[in-house]
């Protein structure tokens, strides 16, 4: 038997009117984002990741559950048992909490560092609530905190892992 896929923005909109909220408007940009030709291979580039699956280490701050804008700073060197989980839809962390790796996979980033795919990785990856209802402090908070964040790593690539 096949399970059902998740209706993921039927259940964010209930999840939303569940706890009293205005419904939920998905963001959409002016316009898509431009591609960029990567100046480093892979196994010569330093890699950073985000996640928004609101991942924090244990005794840091949990996130909010309501337009929380603030970012984590994860060292890439955390042990997974100590990843913990805080997001406004709670019920799409149950694998996440069983298993960190699927929405923060820190063990995959080392094991490719280790076998030569990856140059380098960052100190520290990023995490942030992935569902924030106000697009206003997306644009004007998170997308700035992050900026800051990550622009101190000296990235060349990415990993957005989002939730």
């Amino acid at each position: 038997m096949n399970p059902k896929p998740t209706e993921y923005i039927r259940q964010t909109r209930e999840n939303y009117e569940k706890l009293g909220f205005e419904p939920y408007h998905w963001f959409e940009a002016d316009s898509s984002p431009a591609f960029t030709t990567p100046v480093k291979s892979l196994s010569d580039a330093r890699l950073g990741l985000i996640s928004t699956a609101g991942t924090y280490v244990h005794g840091q701050v949990a996130y909010y559950y309501k337009d929380d804008t603030s970012v984590r700073a994860i060292p890439s060197n955390t042990p997974i048992s100590d990843l913990r989980f805080s997001h406004i839809t709670e019920n799409y962390l149950v694998e996440a909490r069983q298993d960190p790796c699927t929405v923060f996979p820190i063990e995959a980033l080392n094991t490719l560092k280790e076998a030569g795919k990856i140059g380098d990785l960052a100190r520290n990856y990023f995490s942030c609530m992935g569902g924030i209802y106000s697009t206003r402090r997306v644009v004007n908070e998170l997308i700035p905190n992050l900026e800051e964040a990550i622009g101190k790593e000296e990235l060349d690539l990415l990993l957005l892992i989002p939730l």
